[in-house]
Order: C-alpha cells, then sequence, then structure tokens
C-alpha cells in the first residue's frame, strides 16, 4: 500500500483553504492498524485486519464552520475536499465563539508507543489468546465453555495542523486481551469475564486474566436473592468504573452549556461524599487515553473535577472554553477523521483512597459486594436517576459468603455517591476509566 505522509498533506490542505478564502483552517490526519483475533477451544474462529487512513478538514469563514472528510489522498480529491468544506460552511449557523487553538509553547511527555506490539509476530499474538483460555479453564472444571477469548491492538499516527500556528503529529499503539466464559454446576450456568489493557506489550498477564475470569464466574454459581433491605454495599472497581461512565457526560463544559448536565451550577460547591475526587487526566503515564495533545493540537492536561467532593471545573474543547471565557483543558476529543472534536473524557478515574478492600469489607456485619450491574445505559445521565439489576456477593461479619442474584438497585447518582463512607486504594483502570473499591454506607436494595 502506498504510504502517505498525512502532516504534509495536512499543511497543504490548509494552505488551500485559506488561500480559497478560510478565514481559519484545520486539517486532522489519523491513519491506524487494527487487530482483533477471537479463539475458542484452542482455534482460531476469527482475525481481523483493517486499516484507516484519511483526512477531514475544518474551515471557518463569516463566524460559520464547515467540515469535509476524504479517504481518497490524492491532491485532487483533497482539493475537492477543500471545496465542499468551504461549500458546507455556507449552510451552518453563524457563532462567534469559533476558534482555532494556537501554537502551544511545550506539550507534555507522553510515552505513547511501544514498537514492540508493531513487531511481535501474529502467532505470538494468537498464543496470548489461547493462554488467556486455556488458564481460564485449568483454573477450575466448572468453567466449560469459552464465548470468546479475544486479542486486540491498534497503531496509530495522528497529525493535527492549522493556520494558528498548530502543526504536531504522534505515533501510539496499545493491546489488549479479554474473556468471556460460562460455568456450570448442577444446572446452574453463571457467566464471568476479565480484560487488561497496556500501552505496552509486556503490560498484558494473559494467566492473571484468564484465572480472574473463572474466578469471577464460578464464585457466582448458586446464586440467589436476598430479602428486600436497606445494607451497606460495596462497589468492585469495574462495577464503580460503571457508574463513573453515567458521570462522566455531565462534568464536560459542553452538557453545561446545552443544559444537559446534572452539575450545571454547582461549581464550588460540594457535590459528592468528601472521599471522593475524579480526575480527567490525558498525560497519565500509560494511560490508553494519554496523548501530548488532543483532537485540536491542544496540549493534554491533568484536571481535577471533584477534588474532596466539591465540584472544581469541567472538561473543555475550545469551543466551549472560548463560549465559557476559559481555556481548553485539551479534551477535545477525536475518534476518527471523519468528525470535529467533540469534549470528551481522556484517562478518567475516581483516585485511589487509603483503605484495602479487606479493611472496607471487614467493617461489615450484613451487606451486599455489587459485581455486576445490569442495564447501566437506562440510566438518567442528567438527573443521575437509576434502576438497575445487580449481581455480587453476600457480605457476612466482614466475609464474603454466598453468590446472590435477582436484585436490583435503585436510587440517584449525586445521592449515591454522597453515601460514600470508603474508598478502596486498589485504583483499576478498564482501558481509559478506572475506579477502585467503594463503599457505601446504606442503599436500598430489592430482592424476594
Amino acid at each position: 500500500m502506498q504510504q502517505f505522509d498525512l502532516r504534509v498533506l495536512a499543511r497543504e490542505m490548509v494552505d488551500q483553504a485559506r488561500t480559497k478564502g478560510a478565514v481559519m483552517a484545520e486539517a486532522y490526519g489519523l491513519e491506524a492498524k487494527e487487530l482483533s483475533i477471537e479463539v475458542a477451544g484452542g482455534q482460531v474462529e476469527t482475525m481481523t485486519q483493517a486499516e484507516d487512513r484519511g483526512l477531514g478538514v475544518r474551515v471557518f469563514r463569516d463566524d460559520r464552520m464547515g467540515y469535509a472528510f476524504t479517504t481518497d489522498l490524492t491532491r485532487v480529491a483533497l482539493q475537492a475536499t477543500v471545496d465542499r468544506a468551504l461549500a458546507n460552511a455556507a449552510w451552518t449557523g453563524e457563532d462567534v465563539h469559533h476558534r482555532l487553538p494556537g501554537k502551544a509553547a511545550a506539550y507534555p511527555r507522553v510515552d505513547t508507543l511501544d514498537q514492540v506490539i508493531g513487531q511481535t509476530s501474529i502467532e505470538a499474538k494468537i498464543e496470548l489468546a489461547k493462554t488467556v483460555e486455556a488458564t481460564a479453564k485449568a483454573a477450575d472444571p466448572r468453567v466449560k465453555i469459552t464465548e470468546r477469548s479475544a486479542y486486540q491492538d491498534s497503531e496509530y499516527t495522528v497529525s493535527v495542523v492549522n493556520s494558528a500556528g498548530v502543526d504536531v503529529a504522534y505515533r501510539g499503539a496499545y493491546l489488549g486481551v479479554y474473556i468471556y466464559l460460562v460455568a456450570e454446576e448442577n444446572g446452574d450456568n453463571q457467566t464471568g469475564f476479565a480484560m487488561a489493557y497496556s500501552r505496552r506489550l509486556a503490560g498484558i498477564d494473559p494467566v492473571k486474566v484468564g484465572r480472574e475470569a473463572a474466578a469471577k464466574a464460578v464464585r457466582m454459581l448458586g446464586a440467589k436473592p436476598v430479602a428486600t433491605r436497606r445494607m451497606p454495599v460495596v462497589c468492585d472497581p469495574f462495577v464503580t468504573t460503571q457508574l463513573l461512565g453515567i458521570l462522566a457526560p455531565g462534568l464536560t463544559a459542553e452538557a453545561v452549556q446545552k443544559g444537559k448536565s446534572l452539575f450545571a451550577g454547582k461549581t464550588g460547591q460540594m457535590v459528592v461524599s468528601p472521599l471522593i475526587s475524579l480526575i480527567d487526566d490525558g498525560c497519565l503515564d500509560g494511560g490508553i487515553g494519554s496523548a501530548p495533545f488532543d483532537g485540536e493540537g491542544v496540549p493534554t492536561s491533568r484536571t481535577v473535577l471533584i477534588g474532596q467532593g466539591r465540584l472544581n471545573a469541567f472538561l473543555h474543547n475550545t469551543y466551549t472554553a472560548t463560549k465559557a471565557g476559559q481555556v481548553s483543558t485539551g479534551n477535545g476529543v477525536r475518534g476518527s477523521f471523519k468528525g470535529t472534536p467533540e469534549v470528551g473524557t481522556t484517562n478518567f478515574f475516581l483516585e485511589a483512597g487509603a483503605q484495602s478492600p479487606e479493611q472496607l469489607l471487614g467493617q461489615i456485619s450484613e451487606g451486599l459486594y455489587v459485581t455486576e450491574l445490569m442495564g447501566v445505559h437506562t440510566a438518567n445521565p442528567i438527573s443521575g436517576d437509576f434502576s438497575l439489576g445487580a449481581a455480587g456477593l453476600l457480605i457476612e461479619n466482614g466475609q464474603l459468603t454466598r453468590a446472590v442474584r435477582g436484585v436490583a438497585i435503585a436510587g440517584n447518582l449525586l445521592t449515591m455517591l454522597n453515601a460514600v463512607d470508603g474508598v478502596g486504594n486498589d485504583l483499576t483502570f478498564f482501558s481509559s476509566r478506572g475506579a477502585p473499591t467503594v463503599r457505601l454506607k446504606e442503599l436500598p436494595v430489592s430482592g424476594t
């Protein structure tokens, strides 16, 4: 396949746009290769390799923005793409807040590329997925079915050039393994899963992932409901991370400005338990969401959104920052060259506390350790209201005892987070979001 230097082509597109009447112009280039391998029964079931390459151009004229993109990188096609973007600008509304960021004085040093990932053979990558499955099956004879054991990776190059002086590029890569399986005993079937993602090949332990998934499935065998009651609830890191996913959109300035945030108008106020600090860090060492700059070429940064329960800030891209009279936090995210930068999280996490998970459990005479939530997508991110199915393990005298399934928890997310009275020291990331174990003083649990 012919190789193109997207950064050079991006410069040409910006120059063409300015020549043709754009007051401001930006070109964003992405070149990505992705590999996905799935195995079952020790055999490769599917293997997919995909490549994506293209450029998108934003132009601004008369306070109107136009956008167009292309995967055809011939100069004729690039010129036509610029023309389409300029034509599209005529049909958009005027907005005086349109801006492009200028060249930054410095960008954070972020190690985003482990070249070993690209140099490793496909056979070795298949073996990683096979090892996950084999380990899971060997961990317990009750593990009967592998729904999916997989390896995936991505290598990419990002380029951003604009008429205000931004001219930057970086290369990145990450990889991950995951498994979904089923354990069976006495006619009862329970599922288990585990995953691990890393910026480095050496950061993946397939044996650990396989054992974790098996343990999760086996411990849920024989699960039964509990009687309806109010009780202390402990959420494991994955469950806490799921709940953070509901919160994340409301912590963007875009949601606030559109009237779709449950945090609107609360800056400076205590909004959750003082034990909670929520952080977005685009330059976190080893973070899957880390990069030296965002989708607009703005340096990434660490933003303490909620510090010890107090709402401090929102995430911004250049547009929302200009509208609010602030500066971008480096959160102009783009998943592709096919769209304009939105406001989103990078590495978003709940900061670890001082107590171990065992200490959090040890102080509970009777409670519920939640390991799974069902229907998270139904939670209302604007009001924070939710009603979700749950499963986990009963806590009795500080110990995890029998499996629990067929219960539900309901309430409001902010009310729930105000009930947090313990945060674990086991911060765990699931791709680019993470959380530790969290204990809630009390929550209504609906069962039998």
